[in-house]
């Protein structure tokens, strides 16, 4: 039903503000007696075999929304009856701010891509925690933590701190963006030397809590292997527990899309269907050359449930899907489950 009815209707709406219009549109109906229960018998998938042991945790199952669609932590007790494992919100940054100028969510229909340019558009920290306050335990929750716009390169530590330690209480792993390519002043986010000094620090605030929360570095998909390499030396001279593998990508190679609309939309991130092998890659060498050293959740281009075995055949430990859960609906995630029950020997 949601590929024939709802999305060609979606689809005719400004990308963003039907985002709005969904969010609503899920929070509202999910109010109705019986109609989260309903979304449950319809999408989850409850089977012992999927359960993941990853970073000291327990998934239900390897499949979770990707950071980005509930940046605000408003949804994620009614998107858990979707038959997601994990949700991870945010980005969330200190300060609440706008982001970039608006239009700024492009759907790219024949190459099943997005472009987006919303530059950590969120209410800040302090909203968030309002919002997973009402968390009914119902599924995991990453916490994707960045640094303000506007912050001054000597404070961007400043900034992940702040997130890290106010948001420890509330959420079960966290995620330190550096590689959105849709913030100012991001060169310095790129730097070696300053990943390690960023990630000794956030690791040192970890063991100030009681109970240590897993930490994970979230990858661009344009890095060369020479960068890859540098990524792999720093997760074992860190200690840190995984990568996402991976960020949107600022390549337009290969696109369908004409030049004239690309030029039209100007630069952004892309995501969906155009990065699924260049991500798939990325998740191959990490595991292949590091010997399997680190989990790594595998997102980019799933939209089906052979693109997900792909990212779990290349080496992902979880998955994430974002795009495809746009363009395919709230079904892939019980037939990527499905999938993998029937393959579980593959994972």
């Amino acid at each position: 039903m949601y590929k024939v009815l709802l999305r060609p209707l979606f689809f005719l709406f400004d990308p963003e503000k039907i985002h709005y219009f969904t969010f609503s549109l899920i929070k509202y109906t999910s109010k109705i007696p019986g109609i989260s229960a309903l979304f449950r018998s319809l999408y989850v998938v409850e089977d012992a075999q999927l359960e993941r042991q990853i970073f000291g945790l327990t998934f239900k199952n390897p499949v979770g929304l990707a950071a980005g669609f509930d940046k605000n932590a408003v949804l994620y007790n009614e998107l858990a009856n979707f038959g997601f494992g994990f949700i991870e919100i945010g980005t969330v940054t200190p300060k609440g701010q706008v982001g970039n100028p608006k239009k700024r969510l492009f759907r790219l229909k024949d190459d099943q891509g997005i472009i987006n340019r919303m530059g950590f558009n969120n209410e800040g920290l302090d909203a968030a925690i309002s919002q997973l306050k009402k968390n009914k335990g119902n599924v995991i929750i990453g916490g994707n933590i960045g640094k303000n716009t506007q912050t001054k390169p000597e404070d961007y530590t400043k900034d992940y701190l702040t997130c890290f330690n106010a948001l420890h209480p509330y959420v079960d792993y966290f995620v330190l963006n550096v590689s959105c390519p849709n913030v100012g002043s991001h060169a310095k986010l790129n730097d070696k030397d300053y990943l390690e000094t960023l990630i000794y620090t956030v690791q040192k605030a970890n063991r100030t809590f009681e109970t240590q929360k897993p930490i994970l570095l979230k990858i661009a998909p344009d890095l060369n292997t020479t960068q890859l390499d540098e990524i792999i030396e720093l997760i074992a001279e860190t200690n840190l527990d995984g990568v996402i593998a991976s960020n949107t990508s600022v390549d337009r190679t290969g696109l369908k899309a004409s030049p004239e609309l690309l030029a039209e939309i100007g630069n952004g991130g892309l995501s969906g269907q155009p990065i699924k092998d260049k991500s798939t890659a990325v998740i191959k060498y990490l595991s292949e050359k590091s010997h399997k050293a680190f989990p790594i959740i595998g997102v980019g281009g799933i939209h089906s449930a052979q693109d997900a075995l792909e990212k779990i055949d290349a080496g992902a430990d979880l998955l994430q899907i974002y795009t495809g859960f746009i363009y395919e609906g709230p079904k892939l995630v019980k037939t990527i489950n499905k999938a993998l029950l029937n393959q579980k020997t593959r994972y």
